[in-house]
C-alpha cells in the first residue's frame, strides 16, 4: 500500500515539473530566429527586438546614400528572387530618397505595401510615405510656381515691346507736330 502511495506521489510530482522544463524549440521558431539577425542589409519583417532600428539604419542609409549607393542598392534588390513586401517596402525606402522621377514609384510602392508591415513598423513607414508626400508637393508647387513665373516673364516681355513701340509712336508724333 505504502508503495501505491508513493508511486502516485512520484508520478504526480513528475508530471507536475514538466512545467519547469525548458520549451523545445521548433523548426518553425528556429527558422524564425535564424532570419531575423540585426545586421542584415535589407531588414526583414519578422518582428524581433531590432526590426525597428534596423528599418531606421537602412532608411538613414538611403537618405545618407549618393546616387551610385541607390542604384546598387535597387539592383541588388532586384536580383533578389520574389516580389515580397519586404522587397517593396525597401525599393520604395530607397526611392524615397531619389530623383523626383522615382517619388511617384517609391509612393505607389508605400500604398500597396503598407499594410504587411508588422503593426511595430506601420507608423514609421507611414511618416515615410507622409514625408513623401509632402516633397512630392511641394514639387509639384514649385512646378506650377515655376510655369506661372514664365508665363509672367513671357508676358511681361510682350508688354514691354509693346509699351517700345507706342514709345516709338509718340515720339514720332512729337516730332511731326514740332516740324513747321
Amino acid at each position: 500500500m505504502h508503495y501505491r502511495i508513493l508511486s502516485g506521489l512520484l508520478a504526480a510530482s513528475l508530471l507536475t515539473g514538466c512545467q519547469w522544463l525548458p520549451e523545445q524549440p521548433d523548426a518553425a521558431s528556429q527558422e524564425t530566429a535564424e532570419k531575423t539577425t540585426c545586421d542584415e542589409v535589407i531588414p526583414t519583417l519578422v518582428e524581433s527586438d531590432c526590426l525597428v532600428e534596423a528599418w531606421i539604419d537602412y532608411g538613414l542609409a538611403s537618405q545618407r546614400g549618393d546616387r551610385e549607393w541607390r542604384d546598387r542598392m535597387l539592383e541588388s534588390l532586384e536580383s533578389l528572387k520574389g516580389k515580397s513586401e519586404r522587397l517593396h517596402l525597401a525599393r520604395a525606402v530607397a526611392l524615397s530618397w531619389g530623383s523626383e522621377q522615382e517619388w511617384s514609384q517609391a509612393a505607389e510602392l508605400y500604398r500597396n505595401n503598407l499594410h504587411a508591415a508588422p503593426s511595430d513598423l506601420q507608423p514609421l513607414f507611414r511618416y515615410w510615405f507622409n514625408e513623401l508626400e509632402g516633397r512630392r508637393a511641394m514639387g509639384e508647387r514649385l512646378a506650377s510656381s515655376e510655369a506661372q513665373r514664365y508665363q509672367l516673364a513671357t508676358k511681361n516681355k510682350e508688354l514691354a515691346a509693346k509699351l517700345e513701340a507706342l514709345t516709338d509712336i509718340e515720339q514720332n508724333i512729337n516730332l511731326r507736330q514740332q516740324s513747321p
